[in-house]
């Protein structure tokens, strides 16, 4: 791709928005869009947009390499900010327990879940993980995604949470997508710690944490609050300690239990707080007084549908949080366990139909947003001067609610990344 292109004949441009916002509440609504449309991007990045009428005078000198969008819709690329995309084998066999009626919990209790996920990938090499990793970076970016968080948390030793976050840092490395690390050791207790929880937290705090700092191998920290999990305190405890080291949290709480982890979490200045499946009246008013407040720091709601509707759970309350005025994000959970998929088109579509999203606040919440939960909001998540070109190209729709509504359908027609259209 030269260093200089330009699109033209877009039937509409997407989040197009001067400055970057963390939208929340009403304002999640607000989907600023142009219709026929053009976008000129150099060295790969935005440079330029607006209606066709206005190209001459905004563009008196075309470049030489011109792209026809033949009327397609052209949206910022996804922005999936929770993931666990790195994991050594699929396990449909707890599929079948869970529709034989066996719980999650059960699973967990007789060693399945996130302990049987550990037992897989401590026997995998790290070629043998970043090569499935690859393969389904490759997969997730055709559908869309152009930026991603992805955790560990599959370890649970010292060995095996390293040989997760250097896998994580060498996909950083040859990929073009925007990729962000997050250490999870606290994912839950291995069954040798199972009576002594203070010497698993010992071992992340003092023998973990120490060489991911040194060999910068994540950016943020995240643990697992949550009944037979990690209690409210524990987080507290690991949270500090991940600071101390620059490690920001991004936390999963209230995905089955209410237990206090919303308050932990904001007590803890969290970038986001992931699931919210589970919460009550207090929980509401919490991340309501937060998000409204002038003075503290505003930490973004992540909700997971395709989990919920994996674990056949009850959907995150998106609507109550939005009226309480909260920042919404959109993820994947992408992971083996309760969400074997990284479609955040289907993320997108499900958000809308089972939770009440408008197009307008989904789409919002999988771009903008997102891009928010990762700390890449002056880099992506809408289209605005000197943003990266990460861009979605949908096939021929009638209107942008076309998205969401059709949601058995692939509608991406390409994918931009960087400026340059992926295979």
């Amino acid at each position: 791709m030269p260093s200089s292109c330009i699109i033209i004949n877009i039937q509409q441009l997407v989040n197009v928005r001067e400055q970057s916002t963390l939208l929340k509440g009403a304002a999640m609504a607000e989907l600023p869009c142009i219709e026929n449309a053009f976008l000129l991007l150099e060295d790969g990045t935005i440079a330029a947009y607006g209606a066709m009428y206005e190209l001459e005078l905004k563009v008196p000198q075309l470049p030489k390499h011109v792209i026809d969008a033949q009327g397609s819709t052209v949206l910022p690329a996804w922005c999936d900010s929770h993931t666990h995309l790195v994991f050594a084998a699929s396990r449909e066999n707890e599929f079948i327990d869970k529709l034989k009626g066996t719980s999650y919990a059960e699973i967990a209790a007789k060693g399945g879940g996130i302990l049987n996920s550990a037992q897989k990938l401590s026997n995998a090499s790290e070629e043998e993980l970043f090569n499935l990793a690859w393969q389904r970076l490759k997969e997730v970016s055709r559908l869309g995604t152009g930026a991603i968080e992805i955790k560990s948390g599959y370890g649970l030793t010292v060995a095996a949470e390293l040989k997760m976050l250097r896998v994580i840092k060498k996909l950083k490395q040859q990929s073009s997508l925007s990729i962000k690390a997050t250490f999870l050791g606290a994912h839950t207790y291995p069954l040798q710690f199972k009576n002594n929880h203070q010497g698993y937290i010992n071992s992340i705090i003092n023998e973990m944490l120490p060489v991911i700092a040194a060999d910068k191998l994540a950016d943020y920290i995240d643990v697992f609050c949550e009944d037979g999990f990690f209690s409210p305190q524990e987080m507290a405890q690991i949270c500090h300690a991940g600071k101390a080291y620059g490690l920001q949290p991004k936390l999963h709480v209230n995905q089955l239990n209410s237990i206090g982890g919303i308050e932990a979490g904001l007590k803890a200045n969290a970038i986001s707080l992931d699931h919210l499946e589970t919460m009550t009246d207090i929980d509401i008013s919490l991340l309501s007084n937060q998000a409204t407040s002038k003075t503290s720091q505003q930490t973004i709601c992540t909700l997971l549908p395709t989990a919920a509707f994996f674990l056949r759970m009850g959907f995150a309350p998106a609507r109550r949080l939005m009226d309480a005025g909260c920042a919404i994000a959109l993820a994947s959970d992408y992971n083996p366990g309760s969400s074997p998929s990284g479609n955040m088109n289907l993320v997108v579509a499900m958000s809308c139909i089972q939770m009440k999203m408008l197009p307008e606040e989904a789409i919002n919440a999988a771009t903008i947003n997102g891009a928010y939960a990762m700390g890449l909001d002056n880099e992506l998540g809408s289209i605005t001067i000197g943003k990266k070109a990460n861009l979605i190209f949908t096939k021929n729709i009638p209107s942008l609610a076309y998205l969401p509504y059709s949601f058995g359908t692939n509608l991406i027609d390409k994918v931009m990344i960087n400026g340059y259209f992926i295979d």
